[in-house]
């Protein structure tokens, strides 16, 4: 009739608009789910969003936080630049083509795959068949490049930057978590088969290493290339897995009697919380306990102050740093 009379129609009602917004937000994932799906914090989230206007997520039926999949994949490349070292303030706003432009710089200088290519492996056949879901042939595949190459190269030239790959291919959306998860699978089943191996006759000098990751690192592929350079170099490694509480690790290096307690890293704990859990698992450590932290997260690219803590961000650091510690000298 409005339209009959030549009269403005009637503007929607609030209840209609918030019908329309829920519909919209129905089935995107909340504020928890992104959390575990990047890695960002929540609290953090929430920051962003008031100080830089991004995320800037939709609401539901209920009037919760819900975040459309083209946020939460930016959110995921900015979680991987902030494990790079760049700070909030100059990411977080910044355009898709300046983060892309920044995520390239970043990258580890091996994951190009050229240290594979000449060792005759083409990391991105490995690929192709985990999209393939050829679950069952990448493994073999896998083993028969560690049996080709030998534990050490594979660790350093193949597994180490395939999984820089995977992990940049799951964060542009191009991998399901799933695979990512397959391939995660795949690759421990032929690391641990190469590690034990190895003849236990090889496997008894010191240092006795003591591996795992602190509670809220839940990733364990890269502490399990470190204990596998770790054994070619003859030490005796005791993994107890990941996200073992402080006082645990306390407890197990005094009763294994550990000469070094090696923690993994992978960014997803921010920087304060890794300084302050090794700041206070070196206080609690016997002083003779050595203690190494590895992996990506930008507060390891930083070094420490603390008496007996050695950072260990490259594969290539892991036998030096056996080799000082034999010898009873500070690795660099």
């Amino acid at each position: 009739m409005a339209e009959v009379l030549g009269l403005p129609d009637r503007p929607p009602s609030a209840a209609t608009e918030a019908a329309s917004a829920g519909d919209a937000a129905a089935g995107l994932p909340g504020i928890a789910a992104v959390e575990r799906d990047t890695g960002i914090a929540k609290d953090t989230l929430r920051i962003w969003e008031r100080r830089y206007g991004f995320p800037a997520p939709l609401r539901d039926a209920l009037g919760e936080r819900v975040y459309p999949p083209e946020q939460v994949q930016r959110l995921r490349l900015l979680k991987r630049l902030l494990d790079a070292g760049h700070r909030p303030g100059r990411v977080v706003g910044a355009s898709d083509e300046a983060l892309q432009e920044l995520l390239q710089l970043s990258k580890d200088t091996r994951s190009d795959g050229g240290a594979a290519a000449a060792l005759g492996v083409d990391l991105d056949e490995f690929l192709q068949m985990l999209r393939r879901h050829e679950v069952l042939d990448l493994r073999r595949q896998l083993a028969q490049t560690l049996l080709r190459l030998g534990l050490g190269a594979f660790v350093r030239e193949v597994a180490a930057p395939l999984t820089v790959r995977v992990g940049e291919a799951w964060m542009r959306g191009e991998l399901e978590v799933f695979e990512e998860h397959c391939y995660s699978e795949a690759l421990q089943q032929v690391l641990r088969q190469a590690i034990q191996a190895i003849p236990p006759f090889a496997l008894g000098e010191r240092p006795r290493v003591l591996l795992s990751t602190l509670p809220g690192e839940p990733h364990g592929l890269g502490l399990l290339m470190v204990e596998a350079l770790l054994a070619l170099e003859g030490c005796q490694c005791l993994s107890l897995g990941v996200q073992t509480p402080a006082s645990e690790l306390v407890k197990a290096a005094m009763a294994h009697e550990t000469d070094v307690l090696a923690l993994s890293f992978s960014g997803l704990l921010n920087a304060a919380q890794v300084q302050r859990q090794l700041r206070d698992l070196r206080a609690a450590l016997p002083e003779r306990v050595a203690l190494w932290a590895g992996g990506s997260a930008a507060a390891l690219q930083r070094k420490s102050g603390l008496p007996g803590l050695e950072h260990l961000t490259e594969l290539d650091q892991v036998a030096p740093a056996v080799a000082a510690w034999r010898g009873g000298l500070t690795a660099s």
